[in-house]
């Protein structure tokens, strides 16, 4: 299997799509002319012609209204955001309209698009563009929600979103786009390798365990889950075994794979980028507490980003940022716990 960014693999995902599928296109601003901001749509409007790859005005509200009636319609939008910060001014199309259109009409109309774009924090973008926002989509029935962790997740799970049939929100770890497969490779051999396969696609609502161990389960999506990986090398150096998994979706969220986890090592330390109050890793906390406090021998430990808007500094960004080495001290309290 060829050694693909994470962006590379986001391209390959929506061009064999949009090969595939001719009722798939593309929404958002920027995304044909100048080839989308960040590059994911370079060539398409050469490749597909303009009523596939659509330039819009600068209107969130507008690129996801568009989707939603055309998905109705029975098109396969793929509505790009410049980043899913962004997202907030469409929140009341994406939450009020693509979420429920379904259930109101008794599945008489379905919503088969894909809202996608990056998110997290990124290097020095400051607080309006450095923002982890999946809560709000994770709290909302009617969604799906993909955080894709590797390239190829990038691909595979962007593909089961456009082929779902139901409005799924691709959140892409800006971190990780353009992040070079040979460091990837120095954490885990084969990260980097996407399959080359067509019809290969990630199922949505299934984690991977992306590392075994016997000592303590880690527990990541998105850029967490690669730095869960980086922490389980730390802790490998003080003979700690930490097993990582990767929940790859947070809507449908797979509970039953970290919690089988959790039944061998009996500790568990949850890793995420937002803020701590209130976020996603606090429901997944809480349900390790109700479904497996029998086989916990030390409280859960989460490890979260700062709750302050992001610095533009960067010294105080990497301090807001939570990292590997925060992750592996959460592993070793849970693991002397008293």
């Amino acid at each position: 299997m060829p050694q693909l960014r994470y962006i590379d693999a986001l391209t390959l995902a929506l061009t064999e799509e949009m090969d595939n599928d001719p009722d798939v296109f593309i929404v958002g601003e920027e995304v044909a002319q100048y080839n989308g901001t960040l590059e994911v749509t370079k060539g398409f409007l050469e490749k597909y012609g303009p009523k596939r790859v659509v330039d819009t005005p600068i209107s969130e509200a507008g690129i996801v209204g568009l989707a939603i009636g055309s998905a109705m319609a029975g098109l396969k939008p793929v509505a790009e955001m410049m980043r899913m910060d962004f997202a907030l001014p469409a929140y009341d199309q994406i939450f009020q309209h693509a979420a429920k259109i379904r259930y109101m009409f008794g599945g008489q109309f379905k919503v088969p698009m894909v809202l996608r774009g990056p998110s997290g924090v990124g290097n020095q973008l400051s607080a309006q563009h450095s923002q982890a926002l999946e809560v709000l989509f994770a709290h909302c029935p009617g969604l799906k929600v993909a955080v894709p962790a590797t390239p190829a997740d990038a691909k595979g799970l962007t593909k089961a979103a456009i082929r779902d049939g139901n409005p799924v929100v691709i959140l892409e770890a800006l971190r990780m786009y353009y992040e070079k497969t040979d460091r990837l490779e120095a954490i885990q051999k084969g990260l980097s390798e996407v399959s080359d396969d067509p019809n290969f696609v990630t199922p949505l609502g299934q984690a991977q365990i992306l590392r075994e161990g016997k000592d303590v389960t880690l527990i990541g999506y998105s850029t967490m889950s690669i730095a869960c990986l980086r922490a389980a090398n730390l802790l490998a150096e003080e003979n700690i075994s930490a097993e990582v998994i990767d929940l790859r979706t947070l809507l449908p969220l797979d509970m039953a794979t970290p919690l089988a986890s959790i039944k061998k090592t009996h500790r568990a330390v949850v890793a995420q980028e937002q803020w701590g109050l209130y976020g996603c890793g606090a429901e997944i906390s809480a349900q390790i507490g109700e479904r497996a406090f029998y086989d916990l021998d030390a409280p859960v430990h989460r490890v979260t980003g700062a709750f302050v808007p992001m610095p533009y500094s960067k010294a105080l960004e990497s301090l807001a940022f939570p990292n590997e080495k925060d992750i592996a001290q959460a592993a070793k309290r849970a693991l002397f716990a008293k």
